[in-house]
């Protein structure tokens, strides 16, 4: 498993995140807090404080740099 940080703090990266990680068959949750969501649900998404950065746990053992390449418009560093 690999984490990262990232930021979606607005609707349309939401949108545009869901849409990436969906063509991908690897797990991927958002954590916040106590709260562990289904990162490829829009609906989980939006239940978490999108204020601040979300910790992302990839579940992935092939494809991660592709995963990570998809991934760069949203980790925070």
């Amino acid at each position: 498993m690999t984490t990262v940080k990232i930021s979606l703090n607005s609707i349309d990266k939401v949108k545009s995140f869901v849409n990436e990680i969906t063509k991908f068959d690897s797990d991927f949750d958002l954590v916040s807090g106590r709260y562990v969501i289904d990162a490829k649900s829009i609906m989980g998404i939006f239940s978490l404080d999108l204020s601040k950065p979300i910790d992302l746990n990839i579940h992935a053992d092939n494809d991660l740099d592709s995963i990570m390449n998809v991934l760069a418009p949203y980790i925070v560093r």
